[in-house]
């Protein structure tokens, strides 16, 4: 079912927030839960064609700690959601979910803590259309748009979904196992909490602050486009000062939510069936990407797979490495191309 909240305003633009419960959810492990909360906020109204199917619903997937409000952002708002913007409000139906275990859906740290269900992407994703199909009665997609693991739960809904959706637009992601690098600072960041003390199996009264501080730094520098870090950081002390105000964040993070966000990456696999996605795809990455690096060739050859897909590689001086995919200004001309070509 869905709860509805009055609307709100948001920076420019009318957003409306609520909650989707999903009753006797069955995860993939087995697991199964009496109700899941789904928090979403959504812009727009939906329109529907003449057969009363939905075509203007745009859904919007964030990334690894994030929630749906950061697509609110001005560096991605204020470049999409305006008047005569790509994504104008006024004409699309705009879907921003918190994925499960991220901002206000249910997440270990509402109270099960370690004995949260061990949720992965492939749930995440039943949950989302959960939510798009029953709580929203949004029967078919305009596009999807996912940033990081919301660009890996892109290519798991073309897959799970492959008619659900007119276009596709994953961004700061490769469609293969986690591996190499990538899992190498995941994997640290997973150790750094479940072996400090104070962590207590996921049973601590406090939080263990020294995990979390490693774990902030390990997001720092898989976030970081190193470019711009010296440009911003040019000397030692403007560097170790930015690293004491990095630790300081660290107080805002939650040990058990954090461990399980990063964990629910660990059987990502849509290589296998990559074939099944026909739909029209905009993948775009960045050079300075620390945790999708160029260098390992993989976009390029994966890419072929896709009928109908294009890779982009961003190379830009100004770009912000992994985190580009929220600066809008350094791509929306690739979003407008793909609403173009897929128009109706």
């Amino acid at each position: 079912m869905c709860r509805g909240v009055a609307a709100q305003e948001a920076p420019h633009f009318a957003v409306t927030e609520g909650d989707y419960v999903a009753h006797d959810f069955q995860f993939k492990s087995g697991e199964k839960l009496a109700e899941v909360q789904l928090h979403y906020r959504t812009l727009g109204k939906v329109t529907r064609d003449a057969k009363g199917r939905a075509s203007n619903a745009v859904l919007i997937l964030h990334g690894t700690g994030g929630s749906g409000v950061q697509f609110l952002q001005p560096q991605f708002a204020d470049e999409l959601f305006g008047a005569g913007q790509p994504l104008d409000a006024s004409r699309y139906f705009i879907i921003l979910p918190d994925g499960i275990g991220h901002g206000k859906s249910s997440r270990p740290s509402d109270g099960m803590h370690a004995h949260f269900p061990q949720y992965d992407y492939e749930d995440m994703v039943a949950a989302q259309h959960l939510l798009v199909t029953e709580g929203l009665r949004v029967d078919h997609l305009r596009l999807i748009f996912g940033t990081s693991m919301g660009c890996m739960h892109s290519f798991v809904w073309g897959e799970a979904f492959p008619d659900f959706m007119d276009a596709m637009m994953p961004m700061a992601c490769l469609p293969v196992p986690i591996a190499g690098r990538n899992r190498v600072w995941r994997k640290m960041t997973m150790d750094a909490i479940r072996e400090d003390p104070e962590w207590q199996g996921g049973e601590y009264k406090e939080e263990p602050r020294e995990a979390l501080r490693t774990a902030q730094y390990m997001l720092v520098i898989a976030g970081s486009a190193p470019i711009l870090m010296q440009k911003n950081l040019p000397t030692r002390d403007a560097a170790d000062k930015y690293v004491e105000e990095m630790g300081k964040r660290s107080t805002a993070l939650d040990a058990n939510d954090l461990l399980y966000q990063v964990n629910a990456s660990r059987n990502y696999d849509p290589s296998l069936q990559l074939e099944k996605i026909t739909v029209p795809v905009m993948w775009i990455n960045s050079s300075d990407d620390f945790i999708n690096p160029p260098e390992l060739g993989i976009a390029e050859k994966e890419v072929k797979r896709l009928k109908n897909g294009t890779f982009i590689l961003l190379n830009d001086k100004e770009t912000h490495g992994h985190g580009t995919h929220t600066w809008a200004v350094f791509w929306k001309q690739y979003l407008q191309q793909l609403l173009e070509k897929t128009a109706r």
